[in-house]
């Protein structure tokens, strides 16, 4: 992938591992060494982790109910070609809704929040998360209506309903929904659930959740899945979707994620995230994004920055098109030092697909490198989660069962206000 420079002028970048390009070099000593580890076959297969080794901001972790979790970590000097990374959480959207729930006593902990080691509703959700599975969610729809409320010993109140709505084309909403509050108002939690169908073939799965504490935090998160037919190819697809966001209620600081994967029966897959995050004097965004077409062409990038609230700023971003072994990468990393000046590198490569690697690079402290190498090229022609996997993944989803369509009923299909997507004959678009 990232091959050594060797033979360059000592003004060239150091050797470095495959998967691991280190800008830090001809940073100002006053400036932390940030590096940019991306890592093959992860989330965004090139997801790109940012820290530093003297200081590392917060792209990883939530929002805790304690004021120390929200400072920032410092970190000691690694050694020179170490490169640490901080631990993403890799668990899933929590959620201890239990099955069949309907009774007063089984929502009472709930609502207790001195009871916080049985439940999570007063607790952020996880950042870094993804998009959690059907299993994670515990979607569990009854079939008959309910409508309950309570008031517990301790004097939070709860609720529990549920219900159908029907509308035309054999539209079919089966929904749940349950929350709860303290006596004095200052922690209140609610979760939603629902599928849909309708005669189209169309059905879908989702979720909501949102909630505050007695601290202040409060937060909101929303998970879905769809299946339906793509009118201009006909091909099944199936779309996964979840945002999530939390803001503390001590200190000035809180997050947003928004998460999206789209996939479609002839190997078609798109997957991004939109990142942003805020603790205090420091804030940071991030964005990435994939596409594989289904025939073998991958494109990849990223772009990731932040700031202080002092003017220093700092970031990295890249891009990847491969095609049958052919393509390009190409990529910069900059910073802003609180008097304005900008230190920058930007980085290329192009490859052949005959073991041959064109590499070329400057800096504005005048670094500058172009050289040939003998490299094999290496990049992912197909996602490490694929069709085959959302659809073994999405059984609740494709259970879903749509009213029985009469005799002669057809769906409605309007097709006037659409136009075709660019891209080729059968609807795939690049």
């Amino acid at each position: 992938m990232y091959g050594s420079s060797g033979g360059l002028a000592s003004t060239a970048p150091p050797p470095v591992d495959p998967r691991i390009r280190r800008f830090g070099s001809s940073l100002s000593p006053n400036v932390p060494d940030f590096r940019f580890r991306r890592i093959a076959g992860g989330r965004g297969g090139g997801a790109v982790r940012c820290c530093c080794s003297d200081l590392e901001f917060p792209v990883g972790g939530k929002i805790a109910e304690k004021k120390e979790e929200w400072r920032l970590e410092v970190r000691k000097k690694s050694p020179p070609r170490g490169v640490r990374t901080r631990a993403m959480p890799a668990l899933p959207f929590s959620s201890t809704r239990r099955k069949g729930v309907s009774k007063q006593e089984n929502f009472s902990p709930r609502c207790t929040p001195r009871n916080t080691a049985s439940q999570s509703h007063d607790t952020p959700p996880q950042r870094d998360t993804g998009i959690a599975s059907e299993k994670d969610w515990g979607i569990n729809l009854i079939s008959e209506s309910v409508n309950e409320s309570g008031i517990n010993e301790d004097g939070s109140t709860w609720y529990h309903e549920s219900g159908e709505d029907l509308g035309e084309n054999g539209y079919r909403r089966r929904w749940a929904r349950m929350g709860g509050k303290s006596h004095d108002g200052s922690s209140e939690w609610k979760e939603m659930w629902w599928e849909k169908s309708d005669w189209t073939g169309y059905k879908e799965l989702g979720a909501e959740k949102s909630g505050k504490n007695a601290e202040g935090d409060s937060w909101w998160e929303t998970w879905q899945e769809v299946l339906y037919q793509d009118e201009w190819s006909n091909l099944a697809r199936i779309e996964r979707s979840a945002q999530k966001q939390a803001k503390s209620g001590t200190e000035d600081a809180g997050w947003y994620e928004k998460w999206w994967e789209k996939y479609d029966a002839k190997g078609w897959t798109e997957k991004g995230a939109h990142k942003y995050g805020r603790l205090n004097e420091q804030s940071w965004w991030e964005k990435w994004g994939e596409h594989y077409d289904g025939r073998g062409s991958v494109l990849k990038w990223t772009d990731k920055w932040a700031e202080t609230e002092l003017g220093t700023k700092w970031g990295d971003k890249w891009e990847e098109k491969f095609f049958a072994g052919i393509g390009s990468r190409q990529g910069e990393t900059w910073h802003v030092s609180t008097t304005g000046q900008r230190w920058s590198r930007t980085w290329g490569e192009e490859h052949f697909g005959n073991g041959k690697v064109h590499k070329y690079g400057k800096s504005t402290t005048g670094e500058s490198w172009d050289i040939v190498v003998d490299e094999e090229t290496y990049y992912e022609a197909e996602p490490h989660y694929g069709w085959a996997e959302v659809v073994g993944n999405s059984t609740q989803l494709l259970s879903i069962q749509p009213q029985e369509r009469p005799p002669g009923v057809y769906p409605s299909l309007d097709f006037s206000s659409s136009s075709p997507p660019p891209g080729d004959a059968d609807g795939q678009s690049s």
